[in-house]
């Protein structure tokens, strides 16, 4: 099992990535709280937090779905310990970008990303991730009528649904 190091600065992808891949293998921060999840189509608990990463366990039911964000400032990085999850990135000349994930996978996210992540199907599913330097806000977006793509900023701690960016 790795160790988890508080890390003395923020991280670039490559460490984003490994610290996210060392929180997973450290059940014990975080598999209790998502015990009780079969009510939630998405069921989230922060498991780290300091001045340089702060870090999330994710379960996601079969129709979880985060909606169109952004993470502000933050990189992220998420490793996938269960299930499978989508993650979609918005392009503007077509249908988003979709990359499928499964158990052991992990992948990075600029903090210009705007994307989406949603249940892959199957099993639920369960994930960690991490952002440095710490998340505060997230950007959600949606479509107006006229067609135009708007963004309203979200506490780090809303939940993320795609009725939210539906409604912002």
């Amino acid at each position: 099992m790795s160790e988890v190091a508080s890390p003395a600065g923020f991280l670039e992808a490559l460490e984003l990535e490994r610290f996210v891949l060392a929180l997973a293998g450290r059940a014990e921060r975080w598999r209790e709280q998502l015990e009780c999840a079969a009510d939630a189509a998405r069921r989230y608990a922060e498991i780290w937090s300091d001045d340089y990463v702060n870090a999330w366990a994710i379960r996601w039911s079969e129709d979880a779905d985060t909606g169109f964000h952004d993470h502000d400032t933050a990189a992220g990085a998420i490793a996938v310990i269960e299930g499978r999850v989508i993650e979609e990135r918005l392009a503007l000349a077509g249908a988003p970008i979709a990359r499928r994930y499964g158990a052991g996978d992990s992948f990075y996210l600029p903090a210009s990303a705007i994307h989406r992540v949603r249940h892959g199907g199957g099993e639920t599913a369960l994930t960690v991730h991490a952002y440095s330097p710490p998340l505060r806000v997230q950007g959600v977006y949606r479509v107006a009528r006229d067609g135009a793509l708007e963004r309203a900023v979200a506490p780090y701690t809303e939940e993320l649904s795609a009725e939210l960016a539906a409604a912002a």
